[in-house]
């Protein structure tokens, strides 16, 4: 869980999960998109994924019309969009798990290759690497001016928190895949906004590399995001000391 959460912070530090970037709205729509098309139902009160979904959005600062935009493509078309997972190992053998939306899968699968292979890596056979990351809930809230934390945590972690963390200001929760549904009817129950909900497939192990070689793992990463049928990417890099100074350098 470490590498993947340390990266997170920096990712937020450098601005890279900011709206600026320029498909981060594109993500977004998708999953609103599929989360329509799945569920079969467009009211966010009605359906459970697409209110994670659209609130995944509101905070990103995406805008209602994007919103509703990507909800009426899920009730007109979005069977075009299929999800594909993908599994490598880059540079120094780390593993990374890629989960894209595309409604194009041959193109998909050529453009993460191309990004992998440049990198130094190779793409892997299907469910060879699923063992190596456990599936979690992972909840950002915001800090709230006077919170008592010791007893939210206690709510916490009786909904079924595994882990609760402070990062500046918010609060990061990681639960099992099985309680991910009753800590969601929690922060309901509490009447807490989530500023993100995501499932997330954290690594059990963690790999350390030299920083030089980690830098060219952290940039196939970078590319692999920057993809604009990639909705996220995880990996098993250690992240130390040494390596997040290098890259808040960058």
């Amino acid at each position: 869980m470490s590498g993947h959460s340390k990266w997170s912070k920096i990712k937020r530090k450098k601005g890279a999960l900011d709206a600026k970037r320029s498909n981060i709205f594109s993500r977004l729509s998708k999953e609103i998109t599929v989360a329509v098309k799945e569920g079969g139902i467009s009211d966010p009160s009605m359906n459970a994924q697409l209110r994670i979904a659209v609130l995944n959005a509101k905070g990103q600062n995406m805008p209602k019309d994007n919103i509703d935009r990507a909800i009426s493509k899920g009730e007109k078309d979005g069977n075009d969009l299929a999800e594909i997972f993908l599994e490598a190992y880059g540079a120094g053998r780390v593993a990374v798990f890629v989960e894209c939306l595309s409604d194009n899968n041959n193109r998909t699968v050529a453009d993460i290759r191309h990004i992998i292979t440049k990198r130094g890596g190779s793409l892997a056979t299907n469910g060879s690497l699923s063992f190596i990351f456990d599936r979690k809930g992972v909840f950002t809230i915001p800090v709230q001016e006077g919170t008592d934390m010791e007893e939210l945590e206690l709510e916490f972690i009786e909904a079924g928190a595994e882990d609760v963390e402070v990062d500046e200001d918010v609060i990061i929760i990681t639960t099992a895949l099985e309680d991910f549904g009753n800590f969601n009817k929690k922060l309901e129950e509490l009447k807490i906004e989530a500023q993100k909900v995501e499932l997330q497939r954290i690594p059990k192990v963690d790999k350390r590399l030299a920083v030089e070689d980690a830098k060219v793992v952290m940039r196939m990463i970078e590319e692999l995001e920057d993809n604009e049928d990639v909705q996220n990417v995880y990996h098993n890099l250690e992240m130390t000391e040494e390596l997040e100074r290098a890259l808040e350098e960058e």
